[in-house]
């Protein structure tokens, strides 16, 4: 596979993306989510070590750290299905960090975040519902999602139901549908703002990101490495017109607008 080195130029679009958003140092570390790719081949995945079942929903302040260990649904969390009425295997409180974990099968509804959170080298092997799920409602809520990956995820890894900020940087995907859908009908609405840096998407897949236009929502994305789409089937980005009645969202356009849908040619790659 081929290295993939940011230029100089881009590193000061990422920068500049970054400051436009409002993305501080609070949220991520900033040297290591500008820091280059620069990889000839993806991270390997890690070697779970150990394994923790998981028969009650783990309820996460301050930090956890998994340690590296597999962590998978059991009981009445001992499902991998798509029923909207699952239960999550962690649930992190604002403010909270969750690393170092492999989320195995069953996942149940893999990781909720009620408010800022940060998602540190979390792995799922085999999404269940959903990988993660953001429910904050503050407009000052930053969901941080920095390194890890996911496989399996027959529609979304991350669910965007709350307010605020998502980034998802450094982050590996394949076998998917989308990796961000920003809610398209939930019962209450924000205007969302995601930004995808850093980021490999191999096939199969459907979409990167879902957002909708008439909320205002943007998504940004730099350095996003596409492997095996040869005929660029995959839709970088998708525009939709949500609600908040539980109706199918309509889909309206894809492509860079410079308004909802943020990136230009050059940040994207293909191999």
């Amino acid at each position: 596979m081929t290295s993939h080195k940011r230029k100089t130029g881009r590193r000061r679009a990422v920068v500049g993306g970054l400051s436009a958003l409002g993305i501080t140092g609070a949220a991520i570390v900033t040297s290591t989510l500008l820091a280059p790719a620069g990889a000839a081949t993806l991270p390997a995945w890690p070697q779970a070590k150990g394994s923790t079942p998981v028969a009650t929903t783990i309820e996460v302040s301050g930090t956890y750290d998994g340690k590296l260990k597999r962590f998978a649904g059991t009981g009445e969390l001992g499902s991998d299905g798509q029923s909207e009425s699952q239960q999550p295997l962690f649930v992190l409180k604002d403010g909270a960090t969750l690393k170092n974990v492999v989320i195995g099968t069953p996942a149940a509804d893999g990781v909720h975040c009620l408010g800022s959170c940060t998602l540190q080298n979390v792995w799922w092997e085999n999404v269940g519902e959903d990988a993660a799920t953001f429910k904050g409602t503050s407009k000052t809520a930053v969901y941080a999602v920095q390194g890890g990956g996911a496989k399996g995820a027959s529609d979304k890894v991350f669910q965007f139901n709350g307010a605020g900020k998502l980034v998802v940087n450094k982050f590996q995907v394949a076998d998917f549908g989308k990796l961000v859908r920003s809610c398209g009908n939930c019962k209450k609405q924000y205007p969302r703002t995601i930004l995808i840096n850093d980021v490999d998407i191999t096939t199969p897949g459907k979409s990167i990101v879902g957002v909708n236009a008439n909320y205002g929502d943007t998504a940004s994305l730099r350095n996003i490495r596409i492997h095996g789409d040869t005929k660029k089937k995959i839709k970088p980005c998708t525009r939709f017109t949500g609600n908040n009645t539980g109706k199918e969202p309509k889909e309206i356009g894809t492509g860079p607008d410079g308004t909802t849908c943020r990136y230009a040619a050059g940040d994207l790659s293909y191999d």
